[in-house]
């Protein structure tokens, strides 16, 4: 059996009174980004997402900065997850299942992914200071929160140690992403199946 050769792209385009998000997202990419939400941490870390997953992304947000960053990460979050989903369809082919323990410098993270249509987020990652720069470190959990939730991914995400926060943030990022690069695959011993016995991933 060969290796589909069905393009797994998804564009989404999401507004509301607090938010424009537009989302372009190539599965099968080379971690190509273009990313503008006004958050430069948060465009460090979408950065770091895009690069380490290998999937293009292509992220334009206006959102209400002026109250604060939290519904421009949140419904980032939300875009980047229906695109994402939207561009792997029925899952077909994909290998699933992937974990990985991440490490930089003094900072440990793991990150293990089930690409099961069925969302599902485990948090064990703390921070000892409200915020990196400006940004606030409870964002980080928000932005995965809703890119579980609307990717249809369990997500377990666990740090296992750290002193500097902007590197558990980072790892966090590079785990998923390099987590979710390995689950995305497509197996060529399976490349025409849904990988489950039910066969449909819901």
């Amino acid at each position: 059996m060969g290796e589909t050769t069905t393009a797994r792209v998804g564009n989404i385009v999401r507004k509301t009174n607090e938010t424009s998000v537009s989302v372009s997202v190539n599965l099968d990419g080379t971690g190509a980004a273009r990313i503008s939400t006004g958050v430069g941490f948060f465009d460090h870390m979408l950065d770091q997402l895009s690069r380490h997953s290998l999937i293009d992304m292509d992220i334009e947000v206006t959102g209400d900065l002026h109250i604060d960053d939290h519904h421009t990460v949140e419904d980032t979050g939300i875009a980047i997850g229906q695109a994402i989903s939207k561009a792997l369809g029925d899952r077909r082919g994909i290998t699933r299942y992937a974990s990985l323990d991440l490490a930089m410098d003094e900072t440990m993270t793991k990150a293990a992914i089930d690409v099961s249509g069925r969302p599902f987020l485990v948090w064990n990652v703390a921070f000892s200071a409200p915020k990196i720069g400006t940004f606030d470190t409870e964002l980080v959990r928000e932005f995965f929160q809703a890119l579980a939730q609307n990717a249809g991914i369990t997500l377990h995400v666990l740090n296992h140690y750290g002193a500097n926060n902007h590197h558990i943030a980072e790892t966090c990022f590079k785990a998923v992403a390099r987590a979710l690069r390995a689950a995305i695959e497509i197996d060529p011993r399976q490349a025409n199946r849904v990988p489950s016995t039910k066969g449909m991933l819901v």
